[in-house]
Order: C-alpha cells, then structure tokens, then sequence
C-alpha cells in the first residue's frame, strides 16, 4: 500500500466493508475507485502495535494499532488508528472482509 500498487486489491474480499475512522463506510468498488483515482495516496502505512490475533479455519480477526501518512485530495494526513481487521478465507486465499478503524489521540 505505500506504493500505492494496485495489486492490494487482490488482497480483498469482493464483498469487503471498510469503516473509516470519519464515518466513511466503503464497499470494494468505492475503495477501488478512490485508489485508483488517486483521490487518496499513501505515503506510509506502519504497525507500531499488534493487540491481537485469532485464528480458525475459515476467519482470522487482528487488532492493531497503525500510523498512516498521505494525501487525501492532495492534503496531507498523518493520524494515528486502531484497527480491526476480520479476514476470510477463500479458495485457499486470506482475503480481507471487513476493516473498522477509529482515531487515537497522541
């Protein structure tokens, strides 16, 4: 994702949900064309902490706490996130299916 490639989209449920830490609710689609578009470039993506992970055969729930850097319409974010992640797995794949994010306060 900080190369903004378009091959993060292979990591991705068709159905997949993401919510945004502003209240943004994206499908696929909307992500897809927002990527693509360039609407939002990322310029880092980094873990800082891991709080969890569970695993099963078909899911895989994480908790993590991330600092991400970029232009959003050509501005500038930084911010600081926790997020849950719940990935699937299908056809022998772990995709992603669902992404809540809420901002931490320094």
């Amino acid at each position: 994702m900080q190369k903004n490639d378009s091959k993060i989209l292979t990591l991705f449920s068709d159905d997949v949900s993401f919510g945004h830490s502003n209240g943004w609710v994206q499908n696929y689609q909307d992500f897809k064309k927002d990527f693509e578009s360039g609407k939002v470039k990322y310029q880092s993506v980094n873990q800082t902490e891991l709080k969890e992970i569970k695993v099963t055969s078909k899911f895989a729930n994480i908790r993590r706490i991330i600092a991400v850097k970029g232009l959003y319409k050509n501005e500038i974010f930084e911010m600081k996130l926790s997020v849950l992640e719940i990935w699937i797995r299908q056809k022998g794949s772990w995709k992603l299916w669902s992404r809540q994010s809420v901002t931490l306060k320094s």
